[in-house]
């Protein structure tokens, strides 16, 4: 472990809603935009959405941007991070780490207290002012982050291609305890009653308790997993590589379902988004699966041009998500239809954020979008 303090600015906290069920109306703070990791926002899409600005990164955008206080967060390859004006892009400031190496890929960043969070494919952890940029300090994995840090209490946690589910200090980025699996994690923890639980390529979904880093739960489905845990009504329901989408009763141990297409056997990259009765994800079998939520069994899909590996967002009654087509889709939750789109012409493996009313997605042309609804004035 490295740890390196590279300054001592002064902290602005910033407050954001508790994390449980959904995102808040204001902010998306984090990955699936809440603890739960449930992909559900309180902010509400107007009907009439349309482009309203972009922002050119130069490099593939493939995380989730956050979004706080007005302002989106955005990372992007090789090792850019910028600030920008929610409501035009304005820019607040940009930094980047240079061009010699593939720094911030997969992982989002997340935003706690006047601080940006964000894992790297070098190992790293950052902790930079959201003011100007500038590092409060590094935590250094033995292996690539595609994991989302989570805050919680005084705890940051984060999984590494090491093997390993850390817990940091969000304050001075001290290690407070590891947690060793049997294989690689990609996954973002989700939160439920202050257990972390997180799947891997271990092909086991694990519950480590927030203050010890202990394991209380522990259950194996033999099947190599990326996709993060959702976390609804006591249940976690998430997709693995072996083409199932799982609904687990965690206070029980209980697989209450499993989910599979009856034709097309493809992995589940995505993450699920939950409302409603929905379970909705992506899958690269080119398809959206909308699956109902207490028994499992299908009730629409939706075929876009090529894999979904973007994970969807649940608006009112309206799924938004992305797809390697190069497109962002809006589609009615009851029944999969399409209500919208917009081509971008490069694929977007980004999720969306959403807050505001507004909806901000990366693509892999290097460019930040943002959609909602013109003002009169």
């Amino acid at each position: 472990m490295r740890i390196l303090i590279l300054s001592c600015t002064t902290l602005v906290s910033i407050p954001v809603l508790a994390q449980t069920g959904s995102a808040p109306e204001y902010a998306w703070p984090q990955f699936r935009g809440s603890l739960s990791l449930s992909g559900v926002t309180e902010s509400i899409v107007p009907d009439d959405i349309q482009l309203l600005w972009t922002y050119d990164a130069g490099f593939s955008i493939d995380s989730t941007a956050a979004i706080v206080n007005e302002i989106v967060y955005v990372s992007a390859l090789p090792g850019h991070i910028a600030a920008l004006e929610l409501k035009n892009g304005s820019i607040r400031w940009q930094r980047d780490f240079g061009e010699d190496v593939d720094r911030f890929g997969e992982s989002s960043p997340s935003i706690s207290d006047g601080v940006l969070y964000i894992g790297d494919l070098v190992g790293e952890v950052h902790a930079l002012d959201i003011q100007n940029g500038s590092s409060l300090w590094t935590f250094q994995t033995e292996g690539e982050i595609k994991s989302s840090p989570v805050i919680i209490q005084d705890t940051l946690l984060i999984a590494s291609y090491d093997e390993h589910l850390y817990s940091i200090s969000p304050k001075t980025g001290q290690l407070l305890w590891r947690f060793q699996s049997l294989g690689p994690l990609h996954s973002t923890p989700g939160i439920l009653n202050n257990i972390a639980y997180i799947t891997g390529c271990d092909s086991i979904l694990r519950g480590i308790q927030i203050d010890s880093g202990k394991e209380q739960f522990h259950m194996d489905f033999g099947a190599y997993t990326a996709s993060s845990p959702a976390l609804v009504d006591g249940i976690a329901y998430y997709g693995t590589f072996d083409s199932e989408v799982l609904a687990i009763q965690i206070d029980t141990k209980e697989l209450i379902w499993r989910y599979e297409h009856p034709t097309r056997n493809f992995p589940f990259y995505s993450s699920a988004a939950i409302q409603d009765g929905m379970v909705v994800i992506g899958g690269r079998d080119k398809m959206i699966h909308g699956i109902d939520q207490s028994s499992g069994d299908p009730i629409w899909t939706f075929r876009t041009g090529a894999r979904v590996e973007s994970s969807p967002v649940i608006s009112g009654n309206r799924v938004y998500i992305g797809s390697s087509d190069g497109r962002l889709y809006v589609l009615n939750l009851n029944d999969g239809k399409k209500i919208w789109t917009f081509n971008a012409g490069a694929p977007f493996i980004a999720s969306p954020a959403i807050a505001s009313g507004r909806v901000v997605i990366g693509g892999q042309d290097g460019v930040l979008y943002t959609f909602g609804q013109k003002s009169i004035d």
